[in-house]
């Protein structure tokens, strides 16, 4: 199996990132765009479509505001074919690499729904702290409000968390 590769997405790539975002169990745990909301984005210089994939694309991301005066990026969207598979965590380095090294970016952000605690575990795993919470936040489809909790990763803990894996590889 070929090793995961990241580049930025094309116009052509929207259908599979719509699949994706819409694949079963996962309106619960990922936000949707409709197609137009996707293309106004996908065109918006505020954002930056980011894919991996093997042969196919396999995940995407959606990063916002990689030009915010305070050096704030977002992670507005992240989904992946199969979760659970170290896929997810391993995509997420590649595109916070990309943000810190083609960015001025201090602050990787993003937020999940407070019950999505393998999301919340990987993120940890990965370096991002827990911010705070956004309660009842978020209206879904079926009208019910949820909650958000709020990560970051900044510049400073990217480049440390770097280092301390060179010097503890074999």
């Amino acid at each position: 199996m070929s090793d995961l590769t990241l580049r930025h997405a094309l116009p052509a790539d929207l259908e599979a990132i719509m699949s994706l975002e819409r694949r079963p169990g996962y309106e619960a745990l990922v936000g949707r765009s409709t197609r137009p909301l996707h293309e106004a984005m996908f065109a918006s210089p505020r954002y930056v479509y980011l894919i991996g994939e093997r042969e196919a694309p396999i995940a995407f991301a959606i990063l916002r505001d990689l030009d915010d005066v305070n050096g704030n990026v977002y992670l507005q969207r992240i989904a992946v074919a199969r979760p659970g598979h170290g896929e997810g965590a391993r995509f997420l380095t590649l595109a916070i690499d990309w943000a810190f090294a083609n960015s001025a970016a201090h602050r990787f952000h993003l937020d999940c729904f407070d019950d999505n605690f393998r999301a919340q575990a990987m993120y940890a795993r990965l370096g991002f702290t827990r911010d705070g919470l956004l309660r009842e936040a978020w209206l879904d489809p079926e009208g019910r409000r949820r909650t958000l909790v709020l990560m970051a990763l900044t510049r400073t803990e990217w480049v440390q968390a770097a280092r301390s894996s060179t010097t503890n590889a074999p």
